[in-house]
């Protein structure tokens, strides 16, 4: 059977452009290399710190961002170290004396668990995480408490809040 002068056309045409197109996958993957790369390095960039809804930081403009430490977090009822609760803020209201006994225990197990020893005192760090309604008082506790177990470097957790204009 004889074709016509269009269908001849559109078979040339479909012989020509009707081609299945085919990914160059090289090229595919080093955008995707690059993409995880450039997540990979971003991300570390983060807050160290567990976000809580218990404990309302106070505000600072301090500039230097948090490394990982032993967190000692204070809420309105309880003492938490790594979270877990290890005395009441009650008690530690009551109790005669700086030093909080059963944080100081915890403390002292937490470095002997550690792997990584600094040399001395002065380079064990602790981060306290306090809500900003706790008293002084019970903060002044905690950290004579920390300094007792052998953490030379307190730091206490706020919210960067942006500096002011003018």
């Amino acid at each position: 059977m004889k074709m016509s002068k269009r269908a001849q056309r559109m078979d040339r045409h479909h012989k020509r452009f009707g081609k299945a197109m085919s990914f160059n996958l090289v090229s595919l993957m080093d955008i995707f290399t690059i993409l995880v790369f450039f997540l990979l390095v971003n991300s570390s960039d983060g807050e160290v710190l567990p976000s809580t809804r218990t404990v309302l930081l106070p505000e600072s403009i301090a500039e230097e961002k948090p490394r990982e430490t032993v967190l000692v977090m204070v809420t309105g009822q309880d003492i938490l170290l790594q979270g877990n609760k290890v005395a009441k803020v009650a008690e530690v209201r009551s109790q005669a004396g700086n030093v909080i006994a059963s944080l100081k225990a915890a403390l002292e197990t937490q470095n002997s668990r550690s792997i990584r020893q600094p040399a001395g005192d002065a380079g064990r760090e602790v981060t306290i995480m306090g809500d900003k309604l706790t008293s002084f008082e019970v903060l002044k506790k905690v950290m004579a408490t920390c300094t007792q177990a052998g953490f030379g470097k307190i730091s206490l957790a706020v919210l960067q809040k942006p500096p002011r204009e003018g």
